[in-house]
């Protein structure tokens, strides 16, 4: 019996670039190889500066948002916390309303730093958290709260009310064994949770490119309502963006390594280093090479980031 995931699909299938699961009769992409291009590049006529994020009044969503300034955009995190965020989507599934989540964090600050396109990708998602104490520091600092809310502990909440609302789910980014044993185990732990489509995409992968289209074409077709999107900063939120310009009525949430947590590939911090606010060291200690650079950059904002925040609240 082919595994889960083993191309078996119909030649007709095949010729439309799809193959079908022998276990349940999901579809899914074949994966082929796409031209590298920048990520930012507009080959398909999409914009993110035309983009706008598209936040509801709620009433649970109360007091100004705390707000980081940069010379073409000001980027709010606008859900405070966790129960104001599965709150909004939950009314969005059940309104038949698509959304783009977004966990912001330092790096993802330094790379906004850097790029005016990120930005506005970063501008177009309609919802943002607090993914990092340094951003909930900030918040304090600038006397406008929020609660760390970290993509990789909403992953099975989200994933729970999905299946609570009977929404099926697609998987994108990271590899195809991870999203095969990722889907195996979270369909096993969390009843109904129903994963429709999965997509692994191709190394050089444009997030606005043929491949995107054809990614988000694919999930919709299978009838998916939210998708769990796995990939690095900026790839992940510049996809998200464009998904909800394609797919208006799919919550696209950006949990990076989430799905690599799940399925083993990757390993977070213990319990008490996260209550410690020492992820970071876990991670760093984990990868030095790729990771004590990053940490510096983020470092080196710092300063800046707090000027702002003091200024904010004097404001």
């Amino acid at each position: 019996m082919p595994r889960l995931g083993q191309a078996c699909g119909t030649r007709a299938q095949r010729r439309c670039g799809l193959r079908q699961d022998s276990m349940g009769g999901r579809t899914f992409p074949i994966r082929h190889k796409a031209p590298t291009k920048g990520i930012f590049e507009q080959g398909s006529g999409f914009s993110p500066l035309n983009l706008q994020p598209m936040l509801r009044d709620r009433d649970h969503i109360q007091g100004p948002p705390v707000q980081f300034r940069f010379p073409d955009q000001t980027l709010r995190v606008n859900m405070p916390d966790q129960p104001g965020l599965m709150a909004e989507i939950k009314a969005r599934l059940r309104d038949g309303d698509g959304f783009s989540l977004a966990t912001l964090n330092l790096d993802h600050m330094v790379k906004l730093r850097a790029s005016p396109a990120y930005r506005a990708a970063y501008a177009a998602q309609d919802l943002v958290v607090a993914d990092g104490n340094p951003i909930v520091w900030l918040s304090r600092l600038a006397g406008r709260p929020v609660s760390l809310v970290p993509g990789s502990d909403l992953l099975r909440p989200v994933l729970h009310l999905a299946a609570a609302e009977g929404m099926p789910v697609a998987f994108f980014g990271s590899s195809p064994e991870v999203l095969d044993r990722a889907a195996a185990r979270l369909t096993q732990e969390i009843a109904n949770l129903t994963v429709v489509w999965t997509g692994a995409p191709s190394m050089g992968f444009d997030p606005t490119g043929p491949e995107a289209e054809a990614a988000v074409a694919a999930m919709q077709a299978a009838g998916a309502r939210l998708c769990i999107v796995s990939l690095s900063a900026p790839r992940q939120e510049t996809f998200a963006a464009f998904g909800r310009t394609r797919a208006q009525a799919i919550g696209f949430c950006c949990f990076g390594a989430g799905l690599d947590f799940v399925a083993g590939q990757q390993h977070r911090a213990p319990e008490w280093m996260r209550r410690l606010a020492l992820e970071w060291l876990w991670r760093a200690l984990s990868s030095p090479r790729r990771l004590i650079p990053r940490y510096a950059a983020c470092a080196a904002i710092l300063p800046a980031l707090i000027r702002d925040a003091w200024h904010l609240r004097r404001a």
